[in-house]
């Protein structure tokens, strides 16, 4: 159906966007994403996300809103502070666009869960900060058949991918097994810069209204690496590892 009014003018700089248009702007409509963390990653994810007009957005987050979460979760405000994030999160997005539904889900993704939580949605983006929730999410996208948009941060750098093993490798061809819990208490206490994650985030919107559209190339196969300190990408190959846990 044609869109006017309100839509119109909200819309309008991707209705005239070649390539894009009305039916891009439809097929967004009719799509469901599912943000895994509502922190860093996920805030400026999702709220690209719902300003473009993605008709579903799942946020699953068990945490509540604290003082040391607003230097970089932007979702969030002082007023919010020990709110769900899930709930801070939903207010923010319907404030920015009333036309998309949020669908609060105050859960952390386990093993008895995680197939039942992104078995309806088309795409799901991995904004979680610790390695058993990434197992969990790609062991899941990958018996679902869905796809995995990654991404991750560190002191002043980042990461992203697009995991899909259906035409490329999965999560467990790069990392095939759990780190040691030493690396992974480092990592859960390290620092980083607030602005990295906004740009990781806001890539990893862009890649998921890529395969939402199937316009492009997604970065199946390729993973962005950013050192923000020289501010300087770099692209790395991934291949499907044949001796892969999961996906082979």
């Amino acid at each position: 159906m044609p869109i006017t009014g309100d839509d119109a003018q909200r819309y309008y700089r991707h209705l005239i966007l070649p390539g894009f248009g009305e039916a891009g702007q439809e097929c967004l409509r009719t799509s469901r994403v599912l943000v895994v963390g509502a922190g860093g990653l996920g805030s400026p994810a999702a709220l690209y996300l719902a300003a473009a007009g993605v008709g579903t957005l799942g946020i699953a987050d068990a945490d509540a809103v604290e003082l040391s979460n607003l230097q970089r979760q932007i979702l969030h405000g002082t007023p919010q502070l020990g709110q769900a994030k899930v709930e801070s999160a939903r207010a923010r997005l319907h404030g920015l666009n009333p036309g998309v539904a949020v669908i609060a889900i105050p859960q952390r993704i386990t093993e008895a869960n995680a197939q039942s939580m992104l078995a309806d949605y088309d795409v799901v983006l991995d904004c979680t900060d610790n390695f058993p929730s990434r197992f969990l999410l790609n062991a899941a996208c990958v018996r679902l058949g869905k796809p995995l948009v990654f991404g991750s941060v560190y002191h002043f750098e980042g990461q992203t991918t697009v995991f899909d093993a259906r035409r490329g490798p999965c999560y467990r061809c790069l990392f095939p097994d759990l780190p040691s819990e030493a690396y992974m208490a480092e990592r859960a206490q390290s620092g980083i810069l607030g602005a990295v994650p906004g740009i990781i985030g806001a890539v990893q919107a862009t890649e998921t209204i890529k395969l939402l559209l199937g316009v492009g190339e997604p970065l199946i196969g390729r993973l962005l690496l950013l050192d923000a300190l020289t501010m300087r990408f770099r692209e790395v190959r991934l291949q499907r590892q044949p001796d892969c846990p999961l996906c082979v």
